[in-house]
This record gives C-alpha cells, sequence and structure tokens, in this order.
C-alpha cells in the first residue's frame, strides 16, 4: 500500500502513548521521581485522547481508513479508543494515590498500563487477525505485571499468576482457531471471510471461528469460562481491577462486535443459540453467586459477569448485532464501573495488606465520608438499572433489543437478573449509611482526595447520562 502520512494520522493515539511509556521509561532510567512518572502519563494520555478528537471528522462523515492492511480506523474505532484512552486516564489518577504508599518501585506500573493502553487502541481498531492477536497480547501481557504488581501481598502475586496462565491457555485456543479459518479460508482479513467461506465451505473454518469466540468469551469472563474473575478481582490492586473491569473487556467486546460482524451467515447462525446459552448460564452465575459475597471486589467481580451477559444479548438477538444499543450499555458500563472501583481506591493503599474491600470496611461510611458514601450510592443504583441513572439507559436499550427481536428467554433471564441483582446492590447500600461501626481505627482511615473527586466526576456523569442521555444517543448514532 502507500504509505503517506495522512494514511497514518488515524495512529496518533497509538503513537502518542507509545512515545509516552517510552518518555516514562527514560525518566526513570535518568532518575526515579513518582510525581514525574505520573504527570508525563497524564500528559500523553490526555494529548492522546485530544488527538482523537481532533482528527477531522471524528464521527462524521469519516471514510474508513485501512492502515497497512492490519487495522481499520473509522469511526467506531475512534469512539472505542476514546473509551479506552479515557478509561486508562482515570485509572492512573486511582494509581497514584493508591501506589504512593508502596515500599518498592513506583514508576514502572505506568509504563504497564501505557502499553496495556495501546494494546486495547490497536485491538479496537483490528481488521486482520495478526492485528487482532497482537493487539490482544499488548493488552493482556502488561496487565498480568499489574495484577501482580503489589507482589508483596500474597494474594496480589497470586492473582497475577492465576491470570497469566488461564489468560495463556484463553491465547492458545485462539491462534489455533485463527489457524483453522487461515488453512479453510486463505485469508485472515475480516472484511474476506465471507466471500472466502462461501467459496471454499468446509467444517475447518467453523471450528476455527468456534474456537476464537470461546477465548474471548474467557477474556470476557462469560460463565462458563468466569472461574479466574472473582480471585484476580481480589487479588489485583483496586486501580488495577478497574481497569480490568472496563478498558480491557471494552476492547474485547469491541472487536469480537467486529468479528462477529464479519463472519459467514452460516457460522453465526449455529453460533447464536450457542452464545444464548452462555448469555443465560453468565446472567444466572453472575448474579447467584454475587448474592453471598461479603467482599465488594468479589461482588463485582460476579457483577461484572452478570453485566457481560446482559450485553452478549445485543449481539446475540435478531439476526444482526444491535451496534447501537451495545455501544450505549458500554458507555454507561464502563463509567459507572470505573466508579465503583474509584471509591475502593480512594479508601485503598498499595502499603496495606489488602484494600479496602469487605463490606464491613464500608459500614457506616456516610457518617465518615459523606461525600464518597453517597457517590457510592449512585454508582450501586446505576449498577443496579434504577432509573434516572445511566445504567437504567443502558439496560432499557438491552431490553428494548430483546423485545424487537422476541427473544423472550433472554429477555427473562434480563428481568430476573436484574431483580437479583437489586438485592446485592441494596444491601451495600444499607451498610454505607448504619451507625454501627465495629471497627473504629475506619474513622482515621487516610482517603485520597483526588480520587474522590474523579469519583464525583464519573458519578455526575452517571447521572447527566442518565436524565439527559439524548446527546449521548445522537452521538453514538452518528458513528459509521
Amino acid at each position: 500500500m502507500n504509505l503517506t502520512l495522512e494514511s497514518f494520522l488515524p495512529l496518533a493515539p497509538v503513537v502518542l502513548l507509545s512515545l509516552t511509556a517510552v518518555l516514562v521509561m527514560l525518566a526513570v532510567s535518568i532518575k526515579r521521581n513518582h510525581c514525574v512518572s505520573y504527570w508525563i502519563t497524564i500528559a500523553g494520555q490526555l494529548a492522546a485522547l485530544m488527538s482523537i478528537f481532533a482528527l477531522d471528522g471524528f464521527a462524521i462523515d469519516r471514510v474508513a481508513t485501512p492502515v497497512t492492511g492490519l487495522i481499520l480506523i473509522d469511526g467506531y474505532a475512534f469512539f472505542y479508543s476514546a473509551l479506552v484512552i479515557f478509561a486508562s486516564l482515570v485509572c492512573t489518577v486511582f494509581l497514584r494515590n493508591f501506589i504512593e504508599s508502596y515500599g518498592n518501585n513506583k514508576e514502572e506500573v505506568y509504563m504497564l498500563l501505557l502499553i496495556a493502553a495501546v494494546g486495547g487502541v490497536v485491538l479496537v481498531s483490528s481488521s486482520h487477525m495478526a492485528g487482532f492477536f497482537i493487539g490482544l497480547e499488548l493488552l493482556s501481557v502488561p496487565v498480568y505485571g499489574m495484577v501482580a504488581y503489589t507482589h508483596e501481598r500474597s494474594r496480589s502475586l497470586e492473582a497475577g499468576v492465576k491470570y497469566l496462565i488461564l489468560s495463556a491457555a484463553a491465547s492458545a485456543f485462539m491462534l489455533f482457531g485463527m489457524a483453522l479459518v487461515y488453512a479453510q479460508t486463505g485469508t485472515m482479513l475480516f472484511a474476506d471471510l465471507g466471500e472466502k467461506f462461501a467459496q471454499h465451505g468446509g467444517y475447518l473454518a467453523g471450528f476455527g471461528v468456534a474456537m476464537i469466540v470461546i477465548a474471548m468469551c474467557f477474556k470476557l469472563s462469560l460463565a462458563p469460562f468466569h472461574l479466574w474473575t472473582p480471585d484476580v478481582y481480589q487479588g489485583a490492586p483496586a486501580p488495577v481491577g478497574a481497569f480490568l473491569a472496563t478498558a480491557s473487556k471494552l476492547a474485547i467486546i469491541a472487536i469480537l462486535i467486529r468479528f462477529l460482524g464479519q463472519v459467514p451467515g452460516e457460522l453465526t447462525s449455529v453460533l447464536q443459540p450457542v452464545l444464548a446459552v452462555i448469555a443465560v448460564i453468565s446472567i444466572a452465575v453472575g448474579n447467584f453467586l454475587a448474592l453471598t459475597q461479603t467482599n465488594l471486589k468479589r461482588m463485582l467481580a460476579y457483577s461484572s459477569i452478570a453485566h457481560m451477559g446482559y450485553l452478549l444479548i445485543a449481539l446475540i438477538a435478531g439476526s444482526s448485532i444491535d451496534i447501537e444499543s451495545a455501544n450505549v450499555y458500554l458507555l454507561t458500563y464502563v463509567v459507572t464501573s470505573l466508579a465503583a472501583f474509584g471509591a475502593i481506591s480512594a479508601l485503598s493503599h498499595a502499603g496495606n495488606a489488602l484494600d479496602a474491600e469487605e463490606v464491613n470496611h464500608y459500614r457506616g461510611l456516610f457518617w465518615r465520608h459523606p461525600a464518597l458514601a453517597v457517590a457510592m450510592t449512585f454508582v450501586m443504583l446505576s449498577l443496579a438499572g434504577i432509573p434516572l441513572t445511566a445504567g437504567f439507559i443502558g439496560k432499557f436499550y438491552i431490553f428494548m433489543t430483546g423485545v424487537t427481536t422476541t427473544s423472550w428467554i433472554l429477555l427473562a433471564a434480563l428481568i430476573i437478573g436484574s431483580g437479583l441483582g437489586l438485592y446485592y446492590y441494596l444491601r451495600v447500600m444499607v451498610a454505607l449509611y448504619d451507625r454501627t461501626n465495629n471497627n473504629a481505627e475506619q474513622d482515621k482511615s487516610p482517603i485520597g482526595g483526588v480520587s474522590v473527586a474523579v469519583v464525583m466526576f464519573l458519578v455526575a456523569l452517571v447521572l447527566w447520562l442518565g436524565v439527559y442521555p439524548q446527546p449521548m444517543l445522537e452521538f453514538i448514532n452518528t458513528l459509521h
């Protein structure tokens, strides 16, 4: 292809994030300074985020631009990239307060976060299986180190090892599936899959697509591939858990939408009932197991399994993917989950053996930190899908997808699952305002002021998207 500056201009976010990672590495090699590394990271992420909006025709009248044949830059790629970079920016803010009290080196975690963000941006833009794999590994490998970063804490190290082994197994499934698809069709471009499959046919390609989807189900922690999720969420530092729950899952959902959108109809018709069963099982398993949790991070982990099940409804209901509903749900889920983990991060410190993760730790929080307690209340309401919050708008769109496609079994699972979720979210809210405080030392626990400010900003977004969602919906409708 003709390699020109214009064809590479859409890669500005990837270039800026990569350059920022190099700058952080150079700054660390010259002299370790946590504050300097942090501000370089923030500046690079802001520059990458602004470059998306500075590019001509970000969401309207943008012509899809292929770059090197591996990735395709279009409106959806920019939308998902903006969400990935925004999530990584917020996680960076949470990390500073969290890692400040860490006794060992602090600066390397920012390099890992930046490289993971680069992987997420590459992944959401991929149009070729090579780009798919490169982006996924760039996203996954740094996260192994981030999960185990506070390795003196046994749970953190255990979580990192578990995620490394099981994620590597999922990657092996995906690579073998790609090899089967290529062996049958002779192409690795998503756009050519339909034509090549029609020419060559055969069962190998179908088996390969199934293996790729299984690998993605693991990465999204959909049941029955979810067993790693609660342990990794609990062991990972709270800001890393925020990245796992938002940027990581967002990028994988985005590439799954692109991939399934190009898979021939003969294969998707076979996959639909299988994915429908996975969605129902995920909703049931996630909600029922969350009911018994006293650990807030584990509860959010099981909750995320259920939420991925809800989101899967938009991908499998009817004869085509409802991309608009998926995008609305993704946006509302990312903002709400960032706020939830941000509240945990504000009360947690790497110097402690454990994060502020038990529900009892939040008992009576309103009487110690009223602003944070009110923020957590709105976050729980949004996760439960209560009206006037962003979560309600997301679930409403998924519900309408089920109605218009007459997917009654999936709708029943959505309604029952939402009812179960209401119970364990309300349990957390009740604890926030309970005057009984069994741990008096928590009254003196330090709190991250900047983290709380970011959580309040996210909660304002949750309420704005819930009360006045029209600008968001109009914006998403312009994507193509």
